[in-house]
């Protein structure tokens, strides 16, 4: 599965490959949890479709005016913190509810991180799940 990489200011492409704009989901409730759950869904160890209660949680999201940053940058962390457990590691049972990422995204709004960070968990998280399509080392600018 390859991971699509979400932004507040990307042009984002979901599994049916039609292009959605997600420039500013935090006006509409609609394109926020939309925005939300198609993230969720293309996560390693999430389900195929989300929930009718993964629905609500995402629209209690938006309801309590958490920024869709804020909950990308929380799905985007808890999976790779996931997947940097040492691999001796008992194998974890796969994520089965949004509601599993909202301790991070408590975790994000006492102490926020960088558009930057964000950026960079997108690459790791795009590197880990489909590393033919990663950026190669020479492809990259200094900044």
């Amino acid at each position: 599965m390859a991971y699509a990489v979400w932004s507040a200011d990307a042009l984002a492409t979901c599994r049916n490959e039609i292009p959605m704009s997600l420039t500013t989901p935090e006006h509409s409730p609609d394109v926020y949890v939309l925005a939300v759950l198609g993230l969720y869904v293309e996560l390693p160890d999430t389900p195929p479709r989300a929930s009718p209660l993964d629905e609500a949680w995402a629209r209690r999201f938006y309801q309590r005016g958490i920024p869709f940053g804020v909950i990308e940058t929380a799905l985007l962390l808890g999976s790779l913190r996931r997947c940097a457990r040492a691999p001796d590691a008992p194998p974890l049972a796969g994520i089965r509810c949004l509601a599993y990422f909202q301790p991070i995204i408590e975790e994000l709004q006492q102490a926020p991180v960088s558009e930057g960070f964000r950026a960079g968990l997108r690459l790791k998280l795009q590197r880990l799940c489909d590393p033919a399509q990663a950026v190669q080392p020479s492809q990259t600018t200094a900044c």
